[in-house]
C-alpha cells in the first residue's frame, strides 16, 4: 500500500481548526510522528496552500492535537498541541494553543476518554507543552459535548456552546517567570531602526509587547496592510527575536523558534473595521492588538496571546497597561480589539510585594467535531 490511514478526529476550536490524535495512534519515536504530522497537514508546501494535506495555508489551520490518559495528578487528559509551519518541514511543540484547547475537553468526552453525565462538565487538561493545567467547562447532552448554543465569537460565523477555559497559574508557562527579565519594560537597541520599549510577558505563552506608535503605526491596521510593509515585518521579527533571546529561550535571534515568543502591537482604544466590515467603535473595547504568528499578522488574536495581553494590562508599569484604557487593578474583564472583532479576557493577578503573579487568565471560546475518520499519510519504508 502506498498510503495508510491513521485515525483522526477534524475539529474547530476557536478560530482554529486541527487533527486531533489519539496518543496510541501515532508512532512513539518523536521523528516518525513529527513527519507523519507534517504529510497529514500537507507540509512543507513551498506554494503556502497545503493542498496535498489537511492543511489550510496559515498558522491558524496548520495544527495538530495529541490527546491520551494523564501523566500529571489532578488531570483527566494529556494535550500535546503540535504548531506545523506551513513552508518547512517543522512540527512546533515549544507552546500551546488556547484555541486547540477548547476542543480538548469536548474530545475527550465525545471519544470515551473521560465520561461525564449530562449536564455541567468540567475537563482538567495537563498540557504538556507548558505543564500546566487548564480547566474546560460545557455542557454535555446525551453523552456528548453540546455544540448548539448562542455564543458567538469573533472570527468564526454563527453560534455555538460556551466551552469556558481557566488557565490556573499561568505565569512562567516557558520561562519560569511572569517576567522573564524582571523588568515590566525593557529597552532593545536595533542597528538602524532605533530604541524601542518592550514588556516581555510568560502568561500561557511568552508574548512580547510594543506600542504601535512606536512603529509608526496607527494600531487598526488589517492583517493585509501589514503584511503588505515588508519593513514593518522584519522590524516586528527582529525585536520578536531579540526578546526571544532576553527571555532566555534561545542564546542567539537566529535560534529563536517560530511560534514563540509572538509579539503585539498594541494601540489605545480607536475605531476599526473588522474583517468583515463591520465598525468596531473605541467606545467598545479597551486596547487594540495586532499579534503575529509563525511570522504572519493574525486574522483574529491568538487565545494565549489574548490571555498573556489581559494579564500584561495588569501588571503595573507594563506597555499593556500604559496603553490599555483600562487601569491595573480594574476587575472587569478586558476588552481585546483585534481584526475579527473584539473578545473579553479576564485575569487574576497580584503584586507586586513578592513578585507578580498571576493565579489564573480566563475566556470563552465555541468548539465542536467536523469530521471523524481516518487521514491518510504515505506509508514508510517498512510497508506499515
Amino acid at each position: 500500500m502506498s498510503q495508510r490511514w491513521v485515525p483522526a478526529v477534524f475539529m474547530r476550536g476557536g478560530t482554529s481548526k486541527g487533527l486531533f490524535f489519539h496518543t496510541g495512534d501515532l508512532p512513539a519515536d518523536p521523528g516518525e510522528r513529527d513527519r507523519l504530522l507534517l504529510a497529514a497537514l500537507g507540509s512543507p508546501d513551498p506554494f503556502g496552500r497545503q493542498l496535498d494535506g489537511m492543511g489550510g495555508g496559515i498558522s491558524s489551520l496548520s495544527k495538530a492535537a495529541v490527546i491520551g490518559p494523564p501523566t500529571r495528578p489532578g488531570a483527566d487528559v494529556d494535550y500535546t498541541f503540535a504548531q506545523v509551519a506551513v513552508d518547512r518541514p517543522v512540527v512546533d511543540l515549544g507552546a500551546n494553543c488556547g484555541n486547540l484547547s477548547s476542543a480538548v475537553g469536548p474530545f475527550a468526552v465525545d471519544q470515551g476518554l473521560c465520561p461525564r453525565p449530562d449536564g455541567p462538565a468540567l475537563v482538567r487538561i495537563h498540557n504538556t507543552n507548558t505543564g500546566r493545567l487548564l480547566q474546560a467547562s460545557f455542557a454535555v447532552r446525551d453523552g456528548r459535548a453540546e455544540t448548539r448554543g448562542e455564543l458567538a465569537i469573533p472570527g468564526v460565523a454563527g453560534t455555538g456552546a460556551p466551552v469556558r477555559l481557566d488557565f490556573l497559574d499561568p505565569g512562567g508557562a516557558r520561562t519560569g517567570r511572569l517576567l522573564p527579565t524582571g523588568r515590566p519594560v525593557d529597552e532593545v537597541d536595533l542597528d538602524g531602526a532605533g530604541r524601542f520599549r518592550l514588556s516581555l510577558v510568560d502568561a500561557a505563552n511568552p508574548a512580547v509587547f510594543v506600542a504601535a506608535a512606536a512603529l509608526g503605526l496607527d494600531g487598526t491596521e488589517s492583517p493585509d496592510e501589514l503584511e503588505a510593509r515588508p519593513e514593518v515585518m522584519a522590524l516586528l521579527d527582529r525585536l520578536r527575536r531579540r526578546a526571544g533571546v532576553l527571555m532566555g529561550l534561545a542564546a542567539a535571534p537566529g535560534a529563536v523558534e517560530l511560534a514563540n515568543p509572538k509579539i503585539a502591537v498594541l494601540s489605545p482604544p480607536r475605531p476599526f473595521r473588522t474583517l468583515d466590515g463591520r465598525l468596531v467603535a473605541a467606545a467598545d473595547h479597551d486596547v487594540g492588538v495586532r499579534m503575529l504568528s509563525m511570522e504572519r499578522a493574525h486574522r483574529a488574536v491568538p487565545v494565549t496571546g489574548a490571555l498573556c495581553l489581559g494579564v500584561a494590562c495588569r501588571v503595573a508599569g507594563t506597555v499593556a497597561q500604559e496603553v490599555a484604557a483600562t487601569p491595573a487593578s480594574a476587575g472587569q474583564p478586558l476588552r481585546v480589539g483585534n481584526p475579527s472583532g473584539v473578545v473579553q479576557v479576564a485575569a487574576e493577578v497580584a503584586g507586586p510585594a513578592g513578585g507578580w503573579r498571576a493565579a489564573s487568565a480566563t475566556l470563552y471560546r465555541t468548539a465542536r467535531a467536523l469530521m471523524r475518520g481516518q487521514v491518510a499519510v504515505p506509508a514508510v519504508s517498512d510497508g506499515r
